[in-house]
């Protein structure tokens, strides 16, 4: 039978101990590749700053590489975190990267810094007071140069000459804001349920207040979830070991690439944490891929999601490959004859 929702990728380049930020790149363009030989949906890059975990600052220099080495896999940015741009430069960036690959390209918004407050400070260009939150504004003028509305106030002469090809623009969000903003503006709303995993309630609000607009006539729920699948439960907890240990030194304020499985379940067992307990405030799908994927079926019941985004930071890009394999096996999804065993 069909999946009742889509299955898609949220990638977070992670950077492995004793990795590079280009290995970590060119990995995920390779995964990339094999998402779209599986049958995912979408392909989606996250923007973070100064972390040695995550390789991925510039989502919008990763898309076009990732577009032009896929075929049919739809390719976008999980987000960009608008806040630090012009709303014009933004919008020049993917209506290019839609050119480069028409009909392919999603623009996924988050107004969440991606980064501590110190970073997002260095990030703006105009640095004698803190950039107004005014996100909504910025919304606005961002989407209105796709339609050829200049914003009032500002001396353009036209939006974006000889443009034909346009992305298709997400909000993406964790708390109840961004979902009344996905539904005022008629936009796809994509919740974070991997940062915040009480969003049933929020995405139900945006279905209950949606208006229909110029990019969506109904509402378009989609959540992204931590998943990890492996040939055994045991070997997922292993793997999922390297996050919990990043997560736990996180909250102490320590930030660390990615460690091997094997030095973190010695941390983790030097701190007396379970080796199956996901860190304070998160919830994470780990397991065969019979539990996954019954994990993923519960999750996008509890969100009513149109869509989910699997993300997971894994130390062996084998492992990562693997374990979207596992899933797309799970599923029956098309194209897992390109499955390894």
């Amino acid at each position: 039978m069909p999946i009742p929702f889509r299955l898609s990728v949220l990638d977070q380049s992670p950077i492995p101990d004793g990795g590079s930020v280009g290995q970590s790149l060119h990995n995920s363009i390779d995964l990339a590749k094999l998402a779209d030989s599986l049958g995912y949906h979408r392909y989606w890059l996250a923007e973070h700053h100064a972390t040695p975990a995550l390789a991925c600052n510039s989502p919008e220099a990763l898309i076009g590489p990732v577009a032009l080495a896929t075929r049919q896999i739809r390719v976008g940015s999980g987000g960009i975190m608008l806040p630090h741009y012009s709303p014009l430069k933004v919008a020049e960036t993917f209506a290019m990267l839609a050119e480069l690959a028409p009909g392919r390209i999603d623009l996924g918004l988050g107004r969440a810094p991606g980064s501590d407050g110190g970073t997002a400070f260095a990030l703006q260009r105009d640095r004698r007071q803190r950039s107004p939150d005014d996100f909504p504004d910025q919304l606005t003028e961002l989407l209105g140069y796709f339609h050829g509305r200049i914003p009032e106030g500002l001396p353009l002469r036209t939006t974006l000459p000889g443009r034909r090809e346009f992305p298709e623009p997400y909000l993406l969000g964790s708390s109840p804001a961004s979902g009344q903003w996905a539904a005022n503006f008629g936009l796809p709303y994509v919740f974070a349920d991997f940062i915040s995993p009480t969003g049933a309630h929020i995405a139900d609000f945006y279905r209950n207040h949606f208006q229909p607009g110029e990019y969506a006539k109904k509402p378009y729920t989609a959540v992204a979830a931590w998943a990890i699948a492996a040939d055994t439960e045991a070997d997922a907890w292993r793997l999922a070991s390297s996050f919990i240990m990043m997560f736990t030194l996180m909250h102490q304020g320590r930030l660390i690439a990615v460690p091997s499985p094997e030095t973190a379940m010695e941390f983790l067992n030097d701190q007396g944490i379970s080796l199956t307990a996901t860190p304070p405030g998160r919830r994470a799908i780990v397991g065969t891929p019979e539990q996954v994927k019954a994990g993923i079926e519960a999750l996008a019941a509890e969100y009513q999601a149109d869509e989910v985004m699997l993300v997971n930071i894994l130390h062996d890009h084998a492992a990562r490959k693997h374990s979207y394999e596992l899933v797309a096996e799970a599923f029956q999804m098309a194209g897992v004859t390109a499955i390894t065993k």
